[in-house]
Parts: C-alpha cells; sequence; structure tokens
C-alpha cells in the first residue's frame, strides 16, 4: 500500500478547516497524534488569521468504555482545556478515526468543563470501521484497512509527520485480548 504523506493531509485538513474557524471557535487535540495536528493547524491558523485562537487538550483513556480491559497507558497525559467551554463552537481534532470510542470518550470528558455550542471532529485520516454513530465532519483522507492493521502517526525531532501501518495478526496471539482494537489508529 502506498501511503499519503501526513503533512499534505495536513494541508487538505486546513483547507476545509480554516472557513470553519470563527471568533467563537476553539480546538482542541486528543492526545497524542491530534495534539500534534492541533499544534501545527493553529500555528498556521493564527498566523494567517491574525488572533489568537482558544487551544485545549484532552486524554479519553479514562473516559473510555473499555478502560477496564485497556487500562492506562504509562504515557497518559492529562487533559487541559483553559477556556470556557459553554455555547463554544468546539473542533475536536485526532490523527486516525477508527471506531469513534475514543472521540465518545472526549466528548464525555468535554461535557465535565461546561456545555458546548456545537461539536466538530476534524480527523487526519478516516480508516473506516465505526461502531458508533459518529464520522468526520472533516477529514484529510478516507483510507480503510483491514480490521487487523492499524495507521500510526509519528513526528520526528524537526516536526515532520510520518505514517506507517502495523499488522497485529503477525504479531496475534489466541488470547480474546487479540482481537481487540489496538490504541494506535483504533479511535
Amino acid at each position: 500500500m502506498i501511503l499519503p504523506d501526513p503533512e499534505q493531509l495536513l494541508d487538505q485538513l486546513y483547507q476545509q478547516l480554516k472557513p470553519r474557524v470563527h471568533e467563537n471557535t476553539a480546538l482542541v487535540g486528543i492526545y497524542t497524534g491530534g495534539v500534534w495536528l492541533m499544534e501545527k493547524l493553529l500555528q498556521r491558523l493564527q498566523t494567517e488569521l491574525g488572533r489568537d485562537i482558544a487551544h485545549g487538550k484532552l486524554n479519553a483513556s479514562m473516559y473510555r468504555d473499555d478502560y477496564a480491559r485497556r487500562g492506562m497507558k504509562t504515557t497518559a497525559q492529562p487533559g487541559h482545556i483553559p477556556f470556557d467551554v459553554n455555547d463554544r463552537h468546539i473542533i475536536l481534532i485526532d490523527d486516525i478515526f477508527y471506531t469513534g470510542r475514543t472521540v465518545r470518550a472526549v466528548i464525555n470528558e468535554l461535557f465535565d468543563y461546561g456545555r458546548p455550542g456545537l461539536i466538530e471532529l476534524a480527523a487526519l485520516i478516516n480508516r473506516g470501521g465505526a461502531q458508533l454513530p459518529i464520522r468526520p465532519d472533516i477529514v484529510g483522507a478516507d483510507i480503510p484497512l483491514l480490521a487487523h492493521q492499524a495507521f500510526e502517526l509519528s513526528i520526528n525531532t524537526q516536526g515532520r509527520l510520518h505514517l506507517t501501518v502495523t499488522d497485529s495478526s503477525q504479531s496475534a496471539t489466541h488470547s480474546p485480548e487479540a482481537n481487540l482494537p489496538n490504541d494506535s489508529g483504533a479511535n
């Protein structure tokens, strides 16, 4: 499979996102890849629009419906929403959209901060496989994967994004956990 350049996908995402950003808009990145994307988009938006844009970060780990099975990641980052959420237009930003469970969990966490007026979802890639009635409103690309595959987004020391596909079927065991989607690309 030939993978697209994630920097080009980010440009496509930016072109769709920019017209939706108004005075009442806040960007919220979902750890980890969504935060990287949010930071890159935020820098470009603030430069081009000539103003600050409210922004924050959320981690869905404690709000996931499968927390008991998955447990806490050792690198879990705390959420940080330094603005009033009430009646705000929130654009959630995630790297890979898969099942919708991460987004559902983040929305639950977001409501702990207040009641947004509108929530939209931007994802770099929609890989297909949604299990909930949640879909990205803005997407860089729709690239379907098989259930045993996952996208992994990484960022190098120069801040450049890199995309790979992993295959869990080669290392899967016959335990019940082997059939669970992994966290990378399993949103």
